[in-house]
């Protein structure tokens, strides 16, 4: 396991992701039940699989009623979905944090360089109050590696945070705000700032807190709060174990190990071609010791560069922490 763990994080070119997602695809036919299972009411032998484009997926629900493993060791952590009272929660078990570990800092790494040095501000109240967030892990391991000592979480304390953003501008340091939507919302009602070099994350969501938006309306009202040309995302779920990055404009970005498929939303076993939206799919070779292959109930469109877009959920899904980025 060591050696495909090893494997999934040094792809660097398709043959190589090809080759690790069907190392990964047959450990997880023999070893995760629930997929094992899956494939085999839908007569498929995974043996006749030859190419990453022919793997089913399993449908996220499943997170939500069964354990979800391809590993006989004991869970280290249970990641949990937020959601409203009476939602049932999914449920992400994870057998080896290491690997998580990995994947949230090689990709960070990629997309905004190195951690240390960089001054991370988390604004996520909602997260905050809950236990079982796979967020706070992550954002509480960025505060951590980047060693610098302004880094931390603000509550509710909006006039601190004003406060410490302009003492980051006029030390010209590198800094990341991560935000949950309407909490970023709520303090540019009451504090306005003009920080051109500052990264502003959301992480999505009203949580119940706000009417829902259009991210173009969204995205407008946050680059007008807090000084900046453009509004940076992060698209992730419980279920997934690496996260993709926009830096603007919603096109998001794969790492190296995860790469998204849309399926055609009347006939989910079918697999769409680039530049028409359908429902995403997602292979997250993190998610090793779990389930890789997931067909998610976001809808997207995807590009011949392999960056997609997130253009809403389907109707029957629950309401979670993204947007609904109805276009």
């Amino acid at each position: 396991m060591k050696d495909l763990i090893k494997q999934i994080f040094s792809i660097s070119n398709q043959s190589q992701f090809e080759e690790s997602c069907l190392n990964v695809f047959r450990h997880q036919a023999e070893n995760c039940s629930i997929y094992k299972e899956y494939i085999s009411h839908l007569r498929i032998k995974p043996e006749e699989i030859k190419a990453s484009i022919e793997i089913p997926y399993l449908p996220i629900s499943f997170f939500k009623t069964h354990e979800i493993l391809s590993s006989k060791e004991a869970s280290e952590i249970t990641f949990s979905s937020s959601g409203t009272t009476g939602m049932i929660q999914s449920r992400h078990l994870v057998t080896d944090l290491s690997v998580y570990d990995q994947s949230f800092t090689l990709a960070f790494e990629q997309f905004y360089g190195k951690i240390e040095n960089t001054c991370f501000l988390a604004l996520l109240p909602s997260y905050l109050e809950r236990d079982g967030s796979s967020l706070i892990y992550m954002v509480d391991a960025l505060i951590r590696d980047s060693k610098h000592p302004d880094s931390g979480y603000f509550l509710h304390n909006h006039e601190e945070l004003h406060q410490k953003l302009n003492q980051l501008k006029a030390a010209g340091q590198k800094t990341i705000l991560i935000g949950v939507t309407y909490a970023l919302l709520d303090f540019i009602e009451k504090y306005q700032i003009d920080f051109p070099e500052l990264v502003v994350m959301e992480t999505g969501g009203m949580k119940g807190k706000r009417k829902e938006m259009v991210r173009e309306e969204l995205h407008q009202l946050l680059q007008d709060g807090f000084g900046v040309s453009d509004i940076h995302s992060e698209y992730g779920m419980t279920e997934l174990l690496s996260q993709a990055y926009s830096k603007g404009s919603g096109i998001f970005e794969c790492p190296p190990w995860m790469k998204i498929h849309l399926r055609d939303t009347n006939d989910p076993l079918t697999l769409l071609s680039n530049n028409r939206s359908g429902g995403i799919n997602v292979i997250d070779l993190a998610n090793v010791n779990s389930c890789s292959f997931i067909a998610t109930q976001d809808l997207g469109r995807l590009f011949p560069d392999g960056s997609f877009e997130v253009l809403g959920r389907f109707d029957n899904a629950d309401i979670r922490g993204c947007n609904l980025l109805v276009q």
